[in-house]
């Protein structure tokens, strides 16, 4: 595996190796004792998964507070997705700066999204999987959200003619008023 760190300090691809031949491919897509040397030195305590069966699915920009941040080591594993990530930490130099990755099956590629970053992303291809780690379980009283469109953060979504988001998605605040929940130290 390896990893490249991209234009926001703490967030980096993950690069896995692929053995392939003609049945296909084998890759290690996470080793513990690599990724807390190489990456963050974290625990994973959950695993989660969703589908968006429509291209222009927008899920986020979602984080957690305190005591239940988290970081997250995402995948696509069936379809392909723009990741994106936006720093929320206040005082940072990159605060409000996102970055972003093209995931999906054939490049095998994942992000790590540490704690101090709202996530999101939004689906390129029909029945898009994602697949990602958690450093903290999830609560429902700690889960927070950013608006996907903030012009002020400008975030560059693939074009479609529609996006397709949930209520709460549509209706989370803009950084402009989002409370203080991460400093940058």
């Amino acid at each position: 595996m390896n990893s490249e760190d991209l234009a926001i300090s703490g967030i980096k691809k993950i690069v896995p190796k692929r053995l392939g031949d003609s049945r296909g491919y084998f890759s290690e897509i996470f080793k513990a004792d690599w990724f807390r040397e190489s990456v963050a030195d974290v625990l994973f305590v959950q695993d989660n998964e969703s589908l968006s069966a429509t291209p222009g699915t927008v899920r986020g920009l979602h984080f957690q507070s305190a005591p239940f941040a988290q970081g997250k080591l995402v995948r696509c594993s069936r379809g392909a997705l723009l990741d994106v990530a936006v720093d929320i930490r206040r005082g940072s130099p990159t605060y409000g700066k996102w970055v972003a990755a093209h995931l999906s099956e054939e490049n095998g590629e994942q992000l790590w999204v540490p704690v101090g970053f709202a996530h999101g992303f939004i689906t390129l291809q029909p029945h898009t999987v994602i697949s990602y780690k958690v450093t903290a379980p999830y609560s429902a009283e700690h889960d927070k959200g950013l608006r996907w469109n903030d012009p002020a953060i400008g975030i560059e979504w693939p074009g479609a003619s529609d996006y397709i988001l949930s209520e709460k998605d549509k209706k989370q605040p803009l950084l402009v008023e989002l409370t203080e929940f991460f400093q940058y130290t």
